[in-house]
């Protein structure tokens, strides 16, 4: 994790070196967007359907290093696998500052009692079955870190999708504590926190 992270924090750097270089990648995002991202994401990141993820404030280097997973195979998606296909290390990198610079519009949870259940396994687990407080990892505003997802204002449908691939082993691509983990929830748990991040 760290050895991909220095990854994407050395090729960043090579990338905005330089005012004009800034400028053209802020560009060339924008025109990648344009053409193909925001049928699907939007064109701030506010994603056009509760299946697929908002990125408007996501860590640039989490979105660099999924887009490089979809490219590479290591995370499946038939539909990202071809929008990926001709985009560089670089752009990649580009699409992650440009969507992280974006706003997140804060929503209410759907269920607040649900989003309630959520709230109390996401900060202090489940003793009885030993799932960990999500928070320990994630944080307890759910903002992530470089090398880990923001989750906070993220689509409840999405998020409880990504936990049953977790669970299920579709999902490989990040951490693999996250399978051991997700293993020990329980459905209701997991649209319980994905509720309760929805309303963060």
């Amino acid at each position: 994790m760290k050895a991909v992270r220095l990854k994407w924090m050395a090729l960043a750097i090579a990338v905005s070196a330089g005012g004009a270089w800034a400028q053209a990648d802020e560009a060339r995002a924008k025109k990648i967007v344009g053409g193909s991202c925001f049928l699907c994401h939007g064109t701030e990141g506010e994603s056009s359907s509760e299946v697929f993820p908002k990125l408007a404030g996501q860590h640039w280097e989490y979105i660099a290093k999924q887009l490089e997973n979809f490219k590479s195979g290591k995370r499946k998606s038939t539909a990202m696998a071809d929008m990926v296909a001709r985009i560089q290390p670089d752009e990649m990198v580009a699409l992650g500052k440009y969507f992280e610079k974006k706003s997140v519009p804060a929503e209410p949870p759907k269920d607040p009692a649900l989003a309630a259940v959520g709230d109390y396994v996401f900060h202090v687990g489940n003793k009885y079955s030993g799932v960990p407080a999500c928070a320990s990892c994630h944080g307890k505003d759910a903002l992530g870190t470089a090398g880990l997802p923001r989750l906070a204002g993220q689509y409840a449908i999405y998020v409880e999708n990504q936990l049953k691939s977790f669970g299920t082993r579709e999902r490989t691509n990040d951490n693999a504590v996250m399978h051991s983990i997700v293993q020990k929830m329980t459905p209701l748990e997991m649209a319980a926190v994905a509720e309760y991040l929805s309303g963060k």
